[in-house]
């Protein structure tokens, strides 16, 4: 787990989910942990563990995606020598290594059938089997689960043990996406702005140039926190002069005007000697367009703002790339109220 990150965060929503944690923490039953991607599960389950009665003992994390079907029964119950080709001797699984701790499950939607039915005798008797063994030994754990899944409803298609489910279920934590939590991307970006400033001995933090702050609050942030902290430390370290805000944000680390673009089916296409054919561009939304002036200075006001933060408020290199005069420019700045530095 990260320890570097932290609690941050002021929205309701947030601050819901956190006080739900740490009024299951104390508990000794299951809980599951529901979020996105980024949305800080594991933060949610080391919360749950450092605030038990079980906070000097083990917790112990496993990844169930990050192991093949065939490894994940021997990675949490362990197995004895012999049990299998290369078990060369005797192994401990996750729930011995637990015992009177936390054992931390993330990903639990990708476990296998096979091991949610040895789960689900270790949830309800306290007892594993190494595989290899027909002796029980009995451990005491307390299982803390995330996933991105929608269980209830991999339970109906068959995909997911209803019975292992109402188990681990006792109390369920759903984390809120950065995208609801309102306020917060400001006070998020600002603190790991700030941190990153100090790890390149920044002598002052200039703070974000409102524009990029507008993006940012408007951006949909698929990966949530996680997303929000490479964004802004990159954006933070390609920024040369810490005099002045940071005027310029990429979301995308990917994009490039060199960006590969072949593809299979180009490669098919051209292998048969067919000529390929361009992509279309994006749909907008025209129906919405109800003043075509407005709608047009509102563009061309938004691609002025990107280009002067991608050039660092350098109205030359600015026009070059808009293929504009600087005169061109510095009218097009007057026109939509744009200052010399924005």
């Amino acid at each position: 787990m990260d320890r570097e990150v932290q609690f941050i965060g002021q929205s309701g929503a947030f601050l819901d989910a956190v006080e739900r944690a740490s009024r299951a923490a104390p508990m000794r039953r299951p809980v599951l942990v529901i979020g996105e991607r980024g949305t800080g599960k594991e933060l949610i389950a080391e919360r749950l563990h450092r605030l038990s009665t079980r906070w000097q003992e083990p917790l112990v994390t496993m990844n169930c995606a990050a192991l093949p079907e065939t490894l994940i029964e021997a990675e949490l119950f362990g197995h004895e020598a012999g049990a299998f080709t290369g078990a060369t001797r005797a192994r401990t699984g996750r729930f011995e290594e637990a015992d009177r701790g936390t054992l931390f499950l993330d990903e639990l939607g990708t476990l296998s059938m096979g091991a949610q039915e040895r789960l689900l005798r270790a949830v309800e008797y306290g007892e594993v089997t190494r595989i290899g063994s027909s002796k029980p030994v009995r451990v005491d754990v307390r299982i803390v689960a995330a996933t991105n899944e929608d269980l209830p409803k991999l339970a109906d298609q068959g995909r997911f043990r209803a019975d292992l489910l109402d188990r681990l279920s006792f109390e369920v934590i759903t984390l809120p996406p950065l995208r609801v939590r309102e306020g917060d991307i400001a006070v998020l970006a600002d603190y790991f702005g700030r941190r990153m400033a100090a790890e390149l001995h920044w002598d002052s933090w200039p703070g974000f140039a409102g524009p990029v702050q507008k993006a940012m609050e408007e951006y949909l942030w698929p990966g949530n926190v996680r997303e929000l902290r490479n964004v802004v430390e990159r954006a933070v370290y390609r920024w040369d002069d810490w005099s002045q805000p940071i005027g310029h944000v990429q979301f995308d680390p990917f994009e490039s005007p060199w960006k590969p673009v072949a593809s299979m089916r180009s490669e098919v296409a051209e292998s048969e000697g067919a000529v390929p054919v361009r992509s279309a561009m994006p749909s907008a939304d025209f129906d919405s367009v109800a003043d075509l002036r407005a709608a047009v200075d509102a563009h061309e006001r938004a691609i002025v703002e990107h280009h002067l933060g991608r050039n660092r408020y350098n109205q030359r290199q600015t026009a070059k790339a808009l293929g504009l005069t600087y005169d061109q420019l510095r009218h097009c700045m007057k026109k939509h109220g744009l200052s010399d530095k924005t």
